[in-house]
This record gives C-alpha cells, sequence and structure tokens, in this order.
C-alpha cells in the first residue's frame, strides 16, 4: 500500500492512469461492468486526491451525461464501494480513491484540514492493535475504519516556513 505523503513533483496524472488501469483489470478479472457512467464517477473522484461528494460528482458528471440523477450517481458509488475501487469518507460524507483497491484492507484515512487531501495508510499494527481491543470487549467487527482529521506534512511545513 502507499504511504508516502503527496510531494510537489507528485505527478497526480500517474495516480489517475493506475488507478484506472487497476480499476478495468480488476473488473474484468471479477466478471463486472465498469460501465461508462462508472469508469467516469471513478475518473472524477480521482481528479485529486481530496475527498469528493455525491452532489458534487452529479455536477460534474452532468456535462457529460445529461440524464445523470442522484440515483445515477449513488449507483455508480455503490458499484466502485462494492468493487473495493473507492472509500466512503464516513466523517465527510464523501468519497475518495483507493490506492490499493487489488488488495483486500482495513483503512486509515488522514484527513488534512487545510487543504482537504486524504491519505490512505495501512497500519497494520494499529488495526491489530484496534482488533484485539474489540475481541477482548466481546465485540465482533463487521468493518473497520479509522479516521484521523488533522493537518498534513505539507501544510504543517508551510506554516513552519
Amino acid at each position: 500500500m502507499t504511504t508516502a505523503t503527496f510531494a510537489p513533483e507528485h505527478d497526480h496524472q500517474q495516480c489517475v492512469s493506475k488507478a484506472l488501469g487497476t480499476a478495468e483489470h480488476l473488473c474484468l478479472l471479477r466478471g463486472v461492468q465498469l460501465t461508462p457512467i462508472r469508469h467516469q464517477v471513478l475518473e472524477l473522484i480521482w481528479s485529486s486526491h481530496k475527498a469528493v461528494k455525491a452532489y458534487d460528482l452529479l455536477d460534474l458528471i452532468k456535462p457529460l451525461q445529461q440524464a445523470a440523477k442522484p440515483a445515477t450517481i449513488y449507483r455508480a458509488l455503490d458499484f466502485l464501494i462494492e468493487q473495493g475501487l473507492i472509500h466512503r469518507v464516513e466523517s465527510l460524507n464523501a468519497f475518495v480513491g483507493c490506492r490499493c483497491s487489488d488488495q483486500q484492507h482495513e483503512q486509515l484515512l488522514l484527513i488534512c484540514s487545510q487543504c482537504q487531501e486524504v491519505e490512505e495508510r495501512s497500519a497494520a499494527d494499529v488495526m491489530k492493535t484496534l482488533a484485539q481491543e474489540a475481541e477482548q470487549a466481546g465485540f465482533v467487527i463487521h468493518s473497520k475504519a479509522v479516521e484521523i482529521h488533522g493537518v498534513c506534512g505539507k501544510c504543517a511545513s508551510k506554516v513552519q516556513s
């Protein structure tokens, strides 16, 4: 899983290309269709590393798909989540592309309150500790996602400069 903070020389087009290529490959392997609307929604989500809301996606897709309705977007989002291609950022009621959609994983999302970028981290030790705590409490986990809000290294270094 990618865990690096995005550097100023970050080639975002490479992220988009990799995400779309992985999505196409996984859908082909799984025998599911990455329809044009699903592909467009995924590409719009990957247009930045910021979480995007469903109605913002609808506004962005209207010029491309004039017949698109909220249900169109929500069906595409449900499919993309089901396939592990995006994550829902619960605290923001928004969505972000998954950087490691080709592997099963839990999510630790670092959300910058200044630039709004969301960084996905593996944090295997943290997730293991959370599972152990839940087990000790007799709690059965159905899904696990941790969202942490703060200031990313890039924004923090701007303040210190």
